[in-house]
């Protein structure tokens, strides 16, 4: 839908990798590291810790990049963030995660799309988006601290149900690794606004402008077998986003 142009740009892609991955800067944002410096369309580019987290905060899950097994992999996986990391967990025998935790490089990308931007030219069609990637390793979390980092977790369905639900045992916790990466070298990009027709088009009978999207969250639905009289946060569930 778009080819190259002034508005063209890859919403996942928000970055020109080197060849070598470099070593992780030191210093966190707003500075960006060769990774995250934007380059097509600079001016979207965004290094700011809250601009970062608050993308982040927003997304349920993310698509994690990776090398394994002389292959590029790119898997869905829920996500969340706790300070200045990046987490996400699965089965010990995940593929993905023991490729992560034997120190392969990654790539997470997290984009939420906010509409459909039509232009009076085919060619300049584009999308708003809100998108943050992040390069680095990740690291385990030790053992004694999985639990908490799951009850975490459990914490941003609501405050309060990590303590109402069945905690995982000590085999479940066994069963199950936990990575984290660090946000020191991450970048948002963000496109917003309407149309950038060229001159000359602006006079086409075509209509122009944006097609507004978000995600919803819908009516809670109560498990058949359920008796239990829905909490605050499932009662609020809907109104969320409002």
């Amino acid at each position: 839908m778009e080819p190259r142009t002034r508005d063209s740009d890859s919403m996942n892609a928000i970055t020109e990798a080197p060849e070598s991955a470099p070593e992780v800067p030191a210093a966190p944002p707003p500075w960006p590291s060769p990774r995250t410096q934007v380059r097509r369309i600079a001016e979207r580019g965004h290094y700011d810790r809250s601009t970062i987290e608050a993308i982040i905060d927003a997304a349920w899950h993310c698509h994690l990049a990776f090398a394994a097994a002389e292959s590029v992999h790119c898997i869905p996986t829920a996500c969340w963030r706790e300070g200045e990391h990046l987490y996400i967990h699965g089965s010990n025998g995940s593929r993905l995660l023991k490729a992560l935790a034997d120190g392969a490089q990654a790539c997470v990308c997290i984009t939420h799309l906010d509409g459909l931007v039509l232009a009076r030219s085919a060619f300049h069609h584009s999308m708003n988006y809100r998108s943050v990637v992040i390069y680095g390793q990740f690291e385990r979390v030790a053992e004694e601290h999985k639990r908490q980092a799951l009850d975490r977790f459990v914490q941003r369905i609501g405050v309060g149900r990590e303590h109402e639900v069945r905690a995982p045992d000590p085999t479940e916790l066994a069963a199950t690794t936990i990575l984290r990466i660090s946000l020191a070298e991450a970048a948002a990009k963000i496109r917003t606004g309407g149309p950038k027709d060229d001159e000359p088009d602006l006079t086409l009978p075509v209509w122009a402008g944006v097609l507004p999207m978000r995600e919803q969250q819908l009516s809670p639905a109560r498990d058949p077998d359920c008796a239990v009289d829905p909490p605050g946060y499932v009662k609020d569930w809907p109104s969320k986003m409002d």
